[in-house]
């Protein structure tokens, strides 16, 4: 099992993590808790020890929740990474702003701790950066968890390399969270050196393109109103969508091939590109866990990389709608 050091911390994690964030909202209704925590628990039996979560995520916090009941008797194998900064109502799910001030980071740690059971959260980013907040000022706050021992190291998701910069002259930055995969190569020129160079790793979110990267999408399926893609996700309508799913096609051509799924390729394209990488690929199904853990062991020949660099060049549609994407590169 391939483990990595996050950052410059001795917290090690397995290379492929879990984003829990499926299993509680966005593509569709909330998993059964009880298979929820199956999965969970046979991720650990599998190796996976490394799981995200965030406040934001499910109503009123309620995967947080759903790791605190599934973590609570075996915390010890397990790294839990959580985040904070949007809020949220905590009946209706309405998003009603972001708050990186100091004052918010402890209320929101506090509440976390509580949902997790634990007294420690192993890595604690800022979700979004809040623009009425310096990012000194909340980097500082959250210094202060590690010295109190509530969290162990600090991440941010979604921020520009300038912040990351600029972070890092308050407290080393463990991790950057940001989506990265074939299809979301935005952040290569920017951020992925400002990573290197603060040595700071990089948390790929979404590193299956949403999905899409699978091969499960074909071009009659139908995205339920309760997932956020059809809505929030410009590369899963109209041309932009045929377009995208033309070019999973050719993916799957190179994963049949090699006799592997293309989920496999493209999580193996996203560890060979830099030593520092760390996909957290989300599920709610036992099969695709194991798939993604096998991609561990898949080795891509540079004639692959090229080929799928040429193909993730010709993706069309942005990654969010306006509203989502004017909250990146913070």
């Amino acid at each position: 099992m391939n483990q990595k050091t996050i950052g410059n911390t001795d917290i090690t994690v397995t290379q492929i993590g879990l984003g829990c964030m499926g299993l509680s909202e966005f593509y569709g209704p909330p998993t059964d808790t009880g298979d929820a925590i199956k999965l969970l628990h046979e991720a650990i039996e599998l190796g996976v020890d490394h799981f995200d979560t965030a406040e934001s995520y499910g109503i009123g916090s309620a995967n947080e929740t759903l790791l605190g009941l599934a973590f609570n008797d075996r915390r010890d194998k397990v790294r839990i990474a959580t985040k904070f900064g949007p809020l949220r109502d905590l009946e209706t799910g309405a998003r009603i702003g972001l708050d990186g001030s100091r004052e918010n980071c402890r209320r929101a740690v506090e509440g976390s701790l509580r949902r997790l059971q634990t007294d420690h959260i192993d890595l604690y980013y800022l979700h979004r950066v809040d623009p009425n907040t310096p990012i000194e000022d909340t980097v500082d706050a959250m210094a202060q968890l590690i010295l109190e021992g509530k969290i162990g190291a600090i991440g941010l998701s979604e921020v520009s390399a300038d912040t990351l910069r600029r972070a890092s002259t308050i407290h080393p930055i463990a991790a950057v969270q940001s989506e990265y995969s074939i299809f979301s190569r935005d952040i290569e020129s920017g951020v992925i050196p400002a990573c290197i160079e603060t040595g700071t790793s990089l948390v790929a979110y979404s590193p299956l393109g949403r999905g899409m990267l699978t091969g499960s999408f074909k071009a009659e399926s139908e995205l339920s109103n309760t997932d956020f893609r059809g809505v929030m996700q410009p590369r899963f309508t109209g041309d932009a969508y045929a377009a995208n799913l033309a070019l999973v096609e050719q993916i799957t051509s190179i994963a049949d091939s090699k006799g592997v799924t293309p989920a496999e390729i493209a999580l193996a394209w996203v560890m060979a590109k830099q030593d520092n990488i760390l996909p957290i690929a989300g599920t709610t199904r036992l099969a695709n866990l194991r798939t993604n853990v096998a991609s561990m062991d898949l080795s891509l020949e540079s004639a692959d990389m090229a080929q799928l660099d040429q193909l993730a060049n010709q993706v069309q549609g942005t990654r969010y709608n306006e509203q989502g994407m004017a909250m990146l590169d913070g």
